[in-house]
């Protein structure tokens, strides 16, 4: 792991001790949900053991950061969950999406999700639970895993430029061999194809087994990668007459996305284009005399 500059551009102490908290944050955020032990976050942070002990002890104070008591490792608190939540809703994202996975979930009855990047993982935002007896719990609001492990998230790493795919499934090689043997580097670029070749993704129960997931991803006005709907059902109901029938679904959801995005980005440059001040007309030597 490569170690942060924490304490670039601190000034007072005072200020050098927000800084390094919120650097620790961060990189304790960057991890799945398993969390960090203690030696990963001091190497990562390039702090001595004291000064990162001191700090998490005040992050987990503000409930920013949790320590699981089985595995000592630290992980994102409930507090950042909140505060994620809460960001989410400020940035409109969830807030276009609900009608789209409530839609999904009604329609459907089987759970929807929306599913983010951050970074070189996939978050998840929202989890709408459907009406069907049977559910599946392999994804649950909050969860994180490296892009490419789960519906959601194989959808929008196979919508991203083959060399940030090349960068991310590099940069996640490690922690993919040791915690997700079902998603080997080379297992996900055959993922990636089959996605593009379907123009959807298919997780068959390797995340957690009879646990199907289906998703597609949706973009903002730019191209980028904004999101991506996702459907989890019991392996039962994944046959490939309703895999068709489902991402004829999220394509439906996903154009409606875009839609919104589109429509809710116009409408930030209008306000942005009142707010500016009308430019002074320029006064020449004829209209002073």
């Amino acid at each position: 792991m490569t170690p942060l500059s924490l304490t670039a551009g601190a000034g007072l102490s005072g200020s050098q001790s927000v800084d390094r908290a919120l650097g620790l944050l961060s990189l304790i955020g960057r991890e799945p949900a398993e969390g960090l032990p203690l030696g990963e976050i001091v190497a990562g942070s390039g702090l001595n053991k004291p000064t990162v002990r001191r700090l998490l002890l005040a992050l987990m104070r503000a409930g920013l950061v949790e320590q699981e008591l089985p595995t000592r490792r630290y992980c994102l608190g409930e507090e950042a969950f909140v505060l994620g939540v809460l960001a989410a809703r400020r940035h409109g994202l969830l807030e276009l999406a609900m009608e789209s996975l409530r839609r999904l979930s009604g329609e459907t009855r089987d759970t929807s999700f929306l599913t983010v990047r951050r970074e070189n993982y996939a978050i998840c935002l929202h989890r709408e639970e459907g009406t069907y007896p049977v559910r599946t719990h392999a994804l649950q609001t909050g969860d994180q895993h490296p892009l490419g492990v789960g519906a959601g998230s194989l959808a929008m790493l196979a919508a991203l430029p083959d060399n940030d795919v090349d960068r991310i499934i590099a940069a996640n090689a490690a922690v993919l061999l040791e915690r997700y043997p079902g998603f080997a580097p080379e297992a996900l670029r055959a993922d990636i194809a089959e996605t593009r070749r379907l123009g959807f993704s298919l997780n068959p129960g390797r995340l957690v087994a009879s646990s199907w997931g289906i998703g597609r991803a949706f973009r903002y006005p730019d191209g980028r990668v904004a999101g991506a709907f996702s459907i989890a059902a019991i392996d039962s109901r994944m046959e490939p007459a309703r895999q068709a029938e489902l991402s004829a679904l999220l394509a439906r959801e996903a154009e409606r996305m875009e839609a919104l995005l589109a429509q809710m980005f116009v409408s930030r440059r209008g306000s942005e284009a009142e707010a500016r001040p009308a430019p002074r007309p320029i006064e020449t030597g004829r209209a002073l005399r």
